[in-house]
């Protein structure tokens, strides 16, 4: 089995935000940027793996900060985790006024890719060499989020969800129990 260092798949595209890209209250549409995110994670993928990735899943999309028309939008895109044939793809954000030369963190995310054959197979994908303090971070946060996800997973699974173990949550809630 190949590895390789989280830089060899680093992937950095930067773009100018035309006003085709606006939503209406005139900032740039979130679904535009997710699309963005999507094709900066699956080329940081497949230039990893070597082969044609698909997205399995996208772990928190928080959007921290508006993105003007006119500005550069620079997404950031590094392979995080390895599994057997998935990845983690750590992603950032930027905008930048290219006046002002002010940058904003716009948002961070992470997104599970799946390496593919010509059959649609999954395929054992390279491991990283984890060769930065940064790099060891990302992989054991990278662990514990999928960790933390299969308990959440676990704990509400629907054919084992009790209720009355769960209605102290709802106390002071917007939400009414009607039974």
């Amino acid at each position: 089995m190949d590895y390789k260092t989280p830089k060899e798949s680093r992937v950095i595209m930067t773009q100018l935000m035309l006003p085709s890209h606006s939503n209406f209250s005139g900032k740039i549409h979130g679904g535009y940027v997710l699309n963005l995110m999507d094709q900066i994670a699956f080329a940081c993928a497949s230039k990893h793996s070597g082969q044609y990735c698909v997205t399995a899943s996208v772990n928190r999309v928080d959007f921290l900060n508006p993105i003007e028309v006119g500005e550069l939008l620079t997404l950031k895109a590094m392979v995080n985790f390895t599994g057997r044939t998935s990845m983690v793809v750590g992603l950032r954000v930027e905008s930048e006024n290219i006046q002002t030369g002010v940058k904003k963190h716009c948002n961070s995310s992470y997104f599970t890719m799946v390496a593919k054959d010509a059959n649609g197979k999954s395929v054992p994908v390279p491991g990283l060499i984890l060769n930065t303090k940064e790099s060891i971070r990302r992989f054991t946060r990278s662990i514990r989020r999928m960790e933390q996800t299969k308990m959440r997973d676990d704990r509400f699974n629907s054919e084992e969800f009790v209720v009355a173990e769960h209605l102290e949550l709802l106390v002071g809630r917007n939400a009414r129990v009607a039974l």
